[in-house]
């Protein structure tokens, strides 16, 4: 099952466990899940002018005040590896094979337009911000991690190796920087221009002015655009001359796309609509789960008081049986041997019952 299907199904089951709740929307009346922002900021990475020199990656380590790498950035060699973003990195460049030569793409949060990780999180610790960047706030944190499974690019990083408190970390888009009127740290660092930053309508125009000013340069696909509903972050990826240029078609650049490592699947439907379904019922779970596990509770405690009171009548009424028992054959020997015998009768019982007890003590000490 792909990630596209995984949470459709998840969507469908929301809204059926939601039980039709009228604050889960329904995906053909709600739209999106969370307001757009005509104004908001994009990023427009053109992969034709990334050469790999990982400078990105050098200015996301130092304004974010992340964890050196193991092996320092001016090692390039990296980039042969498949990366993908973690905790302690929040951008990586990844070099692939496209049409047979080197291409290099970086990879960091899409900050989607209408972001799953956000309508996953029923702690509400993801939000979007009107200059398009993709917030968290782990105050709330429970550690769930659904937002990284709900994320349709698979960026979200955890903090395992922190036992107190670990949080979810991943690309800010340089909040900070931006509330100062600055441009984030790894567009600041490119030397390429590979990464231009602006109003994402603007840099739409942008994308589609170099396609066509460029016949045969580009595919004519702007990934990002209308992928997964729309992302901040947006791709132009370099066309195969050997081939016709196919039309701004995600069938057909699909498999363009996927050497870059890029899934043009996703669809345009935003993604929110499909995990909030989901993750609206959390709420509903988590209220009724006391209610069910005190139930449940209750009723594996009221079966073993009844049976306990089951084995205490059961025990009672075999010792009353065992003295009936006793008394008769007392009174059977003192009737047929007298009252010496049936003396001596009682005082061999008394102790065969003591030496019984004595045995059945060792017997639980052992």
């Amino acid at each position: 099952m792909n990630r596209r299907k995984f949470l459709t199904f998840l969507g469908s089951a929301g809204v059926v466990s939601a039980l039709g709740s009228a604050a889960t929307p329904s995906p053909a009346k709600a739209g999106h899940v969370f307001p757009y922002y005509p104004d908001s900021y994009g990023v427009l990475h053109d992969t034709t002018r990334c050469v790999g020199c990982r400078r990105c990656e050098e200015a996301c380590n130092i304004v974010n005040d992340l964890p050196k790498p193991a092996k320092p950035f001016d090692d390039l060699s990296v980039c042969n590896t498949k990366r993908r973003t973690s905790a302690t990195a929040w951008t990586v460049v990844n070099k692939y094979e496209v049409n047979g030569k080197p291409v290099f793409r970086k990879l960091q949060c899409f900050h989607c337009e209408d972001p799953a990780c956000a309508s996953a999180c029923f702690a509400k610790c993801f939000h979007k911000e009107p200059d398009g960047s993709v917030g968290y706030d782990g105050s709330q944190c429970v550690g769930c991690r659904y937002c990284m499974i709900a994320c349709p690019f698979y960026v979200p990083g955890f903090e395992y190796n922190l036992a107190w408190d670990p949080l979810v970390k991943k690309c800010t888009f340089c909040k900070p920087r931006l509330d100062k009127g600055q441009i984030p740290g790894c567009i600041e660092a490119c030397p390429m221009e590979a990464l231009t930053f602006g109003r994402r309508t603007d840099l739409i125009k942008v994308a589609h002015a170099r396609i066509n000013e460029n016949p045969g340069k580009y595919l004519d696909y702007v990934y990002g655009e209308r992928d997964a509903g729309g992302t901040a972050w947006m791709v132009l990826a370099p066309a195969n001359p050997k081939e016709c240029v196919p039309p701004d078609n995600p069938v057909l650049a699909g498999p363009q796309m996927k050497q870059l490592g890029l899934d043009t699947h996703l669809g345009n439907q935003p993604m929110g609509e499909l995990t909030y379904g989901a993750l609206g019922a959390v709420p509903l779970i988590v209220a009724f789960w006391p209610v069910l596990f005190g139930g449940a509770y209750a009723m594996t405690k009221r079966k073993e008081a009844i049976h306990k009171a089951e084995l205490e009548t059961t025990e009672r009424k075999a010792k009353e049986d065992v003295a009936a028992a006793v008394d008769a054959a007392i009174r059977k020997i003192q009737e047929t041997e007298g009252e010496g015998a049936a003396d001596r009768a009682r005082k061999a019982m008394a102790e065969a019952l003591k030496a019984r007890e004595t045995a059945n003590k060792h017997g639980e000490g052992a």
